[in-house]
This record gives C-alpha cells, sequence and structure tokens, in this order.
C-alpha cells in the first residue's frame, strides 16, 4: 500500500515551491515579525507608549515621564479549506498526472491568488494613509508615489524596506513615465524593478482589491473569492512598510490519501487546510498608504 505521509512530503517541497514563485506578497514573509500562536488562535503584542524630553532642573533634577504599556489582542480569522479526488483508473491513465497536477493547479490558481487578495483587502482597509481616489496616467503616477512617499516620511516611516505594490496597468504607466536614454544596445528591456530605490512589485489587478468576498464553498462547483460589490474599489498601488503587518499562518496542511486508505472511494484524494490572517499594527498603520480608484 501507498504511503499518504510519504508522499504528502514529496508534495510540500513543490508546494512551498509554488508558492514562493507565484505569491506576490510571499516576499514580505521573511520580513514581517513571526508570532508563535502555540496552541491558541490569537497572540498578545505589547505595545509602549512614552512622553518626550522635558526641561532638566539643577535643583529638583530630571522631569517625571509617564510610561504606558498595553497589550494589542491580534486573532486569526480566516480558515478555508478543500477537498478533491481523483478516481484510481482516472489517475492511472493519464499517467499519474491528474492528480499530479491538480496538486500544483490549485495552488497556483486557486489558493495563492486569494491569498494575495485577502492580504492587500486587509491591508487596504488598515491603511494609515489614503490619497483621494483617481484614474492614473503616464503623466500622474509619479506625482502620486511622490505625495506617498512624502506623507510617509512626514509620518517618520523608516524609508528602507518600503515596497510598492502597483497593478498591471499603473506599473505600464511607471515604464512610460521613466526617461530612458538608450545607445544602440540589441535589445532592450523597458522593466523598473525600484523606483528611487524602492522595489517595485506588480500585482495583477484581480488580486488587487480593496475588499473581497470569500465564497463559502457550498457546493462543489463554488468557492474562492470576488471583488466585494461596491465597496470593493480597484488599487492603484500600495505603498508598505512590512513592519507595519503581520502575515500569520498557523496551518497550511496538505493531506494526501492513496487510494487503498481512502474509504470512501476508489480513488486518490487531496484535502487542503488553510488557517491565516493578515493583521496590521495598530500604533504602525502609517507604514501603509493607499492610492485605489474611485
Amino acid at each position: 500500500m501507498a504511503n499518504s505521509f510519504e508522499l504528502a512530503s514529496k508534495f510540500l517541497p513543490v508546494l512551498d515551491e509554488i508558492y514562493k514563485a507565484a505569491s506576490v506578497t510571499s516576499r514580505m514573509d521573511s520580513l514581517t515579525r513571526q508570532v508563535d500562536f502555540g496552541g491558541a488562535n490569537e497572540v498578545k503584542v505589547f505595545k509602549t507608549s512614552v512622553v518626550g524630553l522635558g526641561n532638566y532642573s539643577r535643583a529638583n533634577g530630571y522631569a517625571v515621564g509617564d510610561v504606558t504599556g498595553t497589550w494589542e489582542t491580534l486573532a486569526l480569522a480566516i480558515e478555508r479549506g478543500r477537498e478533491f479526488s481523483v478516481d484510481r483508473q482516472d489517475n492511472d491513465e493519464t499517467l499519474g498526472l491528474a492528480f499530479g497536477t491538480l496538486v500544483g493547479e490549485f495552488m497556483r490558481t486557486k489558493v495563492i491568488p486569494e491569498v494575495d487578495a485577502y492580504r492587500f483587502s486587509k491591508y487596504a482597509q488598515d491603511a494609515g494613509n489614503a490619497a483621494t481616489p483617481a484614474t492614473l496616467s503616464s503623466s500622474t503616477v509619479l506625482a502620486a508615489i511622490d505625495v506617498a512617499n512624502g506623507q510617509m516620511n512626514a509620518d517618520e516611516v523608516p524609508s528602507d524596506g518600503r515596497l510598492l505594490f502597483v497593478s498591471d496597468a499603473v506599473y505600464g504607466f511607471i515604464k512610460a513615465a521613466v526617461t530612458r536614454v538608450l545607445g544602440n544596445e540589441n535589445s532592450v528591456s523597458r522593466d523598473v524593478q525600484s523606483l528611487d530605490n524602492i522595489p517595485v512589485i506588480m500585482v495583477p489587478q484581480t488580486r488587487f482589491y480593496t475588499q473581497i468576498t470569500l465564497d463559502a464553498g457550498a457546493s462543489a462547483s463554488a468557492g474562492g473569492y470576488t471583488q466585494t460589490s461596491v465597496y470593493g474599489k480597484l488599487i492603484n498601488f500600495l505603498l508598505v512598510h512590512p513592519s507595519a503587518v503581520i502575515q500569520a499562518v498557523k496551518q497550511a496542511l496538505p493531506k494526501i490519501f492513496d487510494p487503498d486508505t481512502n474509504q470512501d472511494k476508489d480513488a486518490w484524494k487531496f484535502q487542503y487546510r488553510l488557517y491565516h490572517d493578515a493583521l496590521t499594527y495598530e500604533n504602525k498603520v502609517d507604514g501603509i498608504y493607499l492610492h485605489n480608484k474611485a
């Protein structure tokens, strides 16, 4: 009998590789603070606030200041999952490609886009500053980004580490707006990998909304996410400092059962459960700047 745990362990590196290659937000995983949820669904983060300097008195010494400490509770809210099965003979007659392809395509086309879309929608809703909604163009895009950076500078958000996530349309505007002097090159690349030393990451518009609705997946043909009607706007760009957010994943578990283990059908069964959330620190909301369409 095939060992489902052994098969699952072989799939784990594949799933991880697909996630890192296809996810837009994965680059912030290692940059955001890692938290340990242990046996709970929430974690408490200690926040402090202090007062500024006061006058020093040669007679009385130092001015006494208050120190305030509070606990901020961050809780996970999103639990998602799905189960698929592929008949033993269907898998055998496709040389094992039916089941193997299923896993990769499910991660690439369903799981990763939803995770990215959910994270961006949360960051958009938690943004400390937002521009007046507008449609950008190649003649206005750079000025809009300059305003975003200027606001973060005014809020004393660290300049190092900022990430600029832009829609595919806005990325095209940036390419058109940046002036280049070309020589006798045989090939020309107009890619803009960074702007003013800030990495530029292009996001498909289908993952870039201010609000999304997660489908409960009550039927075998329903699931995924959609742009929330009326309230979900198209995002032009998000300027984010990773220190402002937490991309928390408590469980991302694939389970694979071979046909001999599966008690329901003579089929390969794949189950995937994802328990995660995108969280923003209350005292670091200025580390997110939103520009969206009207």
